[in-house]
């Protein structure tokens, strides 16, 4: 059964959204009574992130998401509304009450329970002969048994079935670890272990649930780590190896590292801020994740020309966050585990000291690539190097960098400042036009941010989108015995929506986005926030339902008439092939 409505009411009620949100972005720059902020789903410079204190809503007018506080924590913490409103009523002191038919839910929940009994398996395992290798290994790479505590490391035994086994012998099912990532299916049907013969890394959460593993061969064999696949609890792009650690560090900054052995080797010796992707490189949902727990990052990729190629890729994903980038220079070790295992923490922690910022860095392996001494190179080289200052945000930052590229080149300073405020100033126009041909495309301006929900009949989804935006906003509304049903509307998602919004209003209920949160789909729920924002006459509120009604009815007559009309057109089509035929 569903949460009771006072419930969800009352819990809204206690989490203003102002305050939840509060806890994941700044907010600061006013707009009215708006807050404004640099939005978390998508990456940008120039807060477009709004959050309404009267509506209790949010709205990103880069990106289009929306909705209020349940559907905030939903797309932020990855939840179903049940674990959303779990959430909630726990930071609000609440107890939540039982709920008994959510599938998903209990499907979540069940997922999660077989991750950390399946984590707790590999852990034993250490201790026994299966996990000698392991050992080994662990031993080699001068890992400790409190280390492996603190992560849960474990060994998956060189078998075909040996978790398998003990997962149903706690009463779970192949198939459910089929689902979860851990089993394979057989040729004859049955099931078998998908890591075998692997040192295992257990991926938390920052709530501290076993979500999935990284599990890195021992021995020979390909792929060298292997990562569970995507799955209801699991998204590796939006999660990080050892956050659920790092979070607590009193550091100041998060190490952000290539792979799992050095984020082991970091924290042993002390760096408990480290952190690592999970065998992809930096996505910008890891750097938001990131940016909730810190605004410094130092980057301590592998010295190698892949390392510094990702490097450069972290660095525009992270400063689009506003966050503050160091990169460190390691010389004589290809990884942090290596350069802490042959020149130990302290010498480590003099080159974390000793970091670059992000435009130091850049612009260093900017100069590295050109022999300064030949004239074409250095030509090539202030190309470059302007190019990258003119990107820089700050008028200052800008003119201390010319100068430094100046220098470099020998060159004078006002040559180099002059050049760089045109390259500047060729990006700033190209910007602007790019951004004004897209608002000023009709087409565009028609459909909703979401590709995914793009209008086939955008004449008859502006109506649609009325006729939701009257009765949310006045349910009495609701009361016409014109009102079509939802299987007239062009666009499906519409549809939808206007169904919920009028199943509350016959059951004589509250229209919110709280209370609609369940019912709507988070795509669903952004598209009527940004439905929302736009201005309804409510004083002409009848009048201009039936405009919209009609609009409506109108636009589907022609809909059944195109369809007809291309019926016949293809029924002619058919007969005059079979004709020719019969000739």
């Amino acid at each position: 059964m569903p949460f009771p409505e006072n419930f969800i009411t009352e819990l809204v009620d206690r989490s203003d959204i102002v305050d939840v949100v509060s806890g994941y972005v700044r907010l600061s720059k006013r707009s009215g009574a708006n807050l404004f902020g640099l939005c978390p789903f998508h990456s940008e410079k120039t807060p477009s992130f709004s959050v309404s204190p009267d509506k209790q809503i949010y709205h990103c007018f880069g990106c289009g998401k929306g909705g209020g506080v349940i559907s905030f924590i939903m797309e932020i913490e990855n939840l179903t509304f049940p674990e959303a409103v779990e959430f909630l009523a726990r930071r609000a002191g609440m107890p939540v009450p039982e709920q008994t038919d959510d599938r998903e839910s209990r499907r979540r929940e069940r997922m999660l329970a077989l991750n950390r009994e399946a984590a707790r398996w590999f852990y034993a395992q250490l201790s026994t002969p299966a996990g000698q290798s392991a050992g080994a290994y662990m031993a080699k790479r001068r890992i400790s048994p409190a280390t492996a505590k603190t992560f849960g490391l474990g060994c998956a035994p060189d078998g075909w079935d040996g978790l398998l086994r003990a997962m149903e012998q706690k009463g779970f099912t192949g198939k459910e670890l089929f689902d979860a990532g851990l089993a394979r299916r057989g040729k004859n049907g049955g099931y078998y272990d998908v890591f075998r013969n692997r040192l295992m890394f257990p991926v938390i959460d920052v709530r501290g649930n076993v979500i999935g593993f990284s599990g890195r061969i021992l021995g020979d064999g390909e792929p060298k780590y292997m990562n569970s696949p995507e799955t209801p609890v699991f998204n590796k792009s939006r999660n990080l190896f050892a956050l659920n650690l790092a979070k607590k560090s009193k550091s100041g900054y998060i190490i952000l590292s290539e792979g799992n052995i050095d984020v082991v080797s970091l924290h042993q010796a002390g760096f408990d801020s480290a952190v690592a992707s999970l065998g992809t490189s930096l996505t910008p949902e890891q750097a938001r994740l990131i940016s909730r727990y810190t605004d410094q990052v130092i980057i301590a990729y592998d010295n190698d020309g892949a390392g510094v190629k990702a490097a450069q890729r972290a660095i525009g994903i992270l400063e689009k966050l506003d966050l503050r980038v160091k990169v460190l220079r390691m010389s004589g070790a290809k990884d942090p585990d290596e350069f802490i295992q042959t020149k130990g923490p302290e010498a480590f922690r003099k080159l974390l000291e000793a970091s670059e910022n992000q435009v130091d860095y850049r612009l260093r392996s900017v100069t590295d690539k050109y022999d300064l001494t030949v004239d074409e190179q250095k030509v090539d080289f202030l190309k470059e190097a302007t190019d990258l200052v003119a990107r820089l945000p700050g008028a200052v930052e800008r003119q201390v960098y010319a100068m430094r590229v100046a220098s470099l080149a020998g060159i004078g300073a006002d040559a180099v400042t002059a050049e760089v405020e045109r390259r500047r100033k060729r990006l700033l126009s190209r910007a602007r036009s790019d951004g004004e041909r897209q608002q000023t495309r009709p087409e565009r301006q028609a459909q909703p941010p979401d590709k995914d929900l793009r209008y086939a009949d955008p004449s008859s989804a502006a109506a649609e989108e009325g006729l939701i935006r009257l009765l949310y906003l006045d349910p009495a509304l609701g009361r016409s015995p014109e009102l079509p049903p939802a299987e007239d509307f062009s666009s499906e998602a519409l549809g939808h929506i206007y169904a919920a919004v009028r199943a509350r209003i016959d059951a004589g209920s509250a229209v919110s986005t709280a209370s609609l949160s369940e019912a709507l789909t988070l795509q669903e729920m952004s598209l009527l926030v940004s439905i929302l924002q736009k201005p309804e006459l409510l004083s002409s509120g009848e009048r201009a339902l039936n405009d919209y009604i009609e609009k409506i009815r109108e636009r589907k007559r022609l809909r059944a008439g195109s369809s007809d009309l291309r019926a016949l057109a293809e029924s002619l089509r058919e007969r005059k092939g079979f004709k020719g035929k019969d000739v």
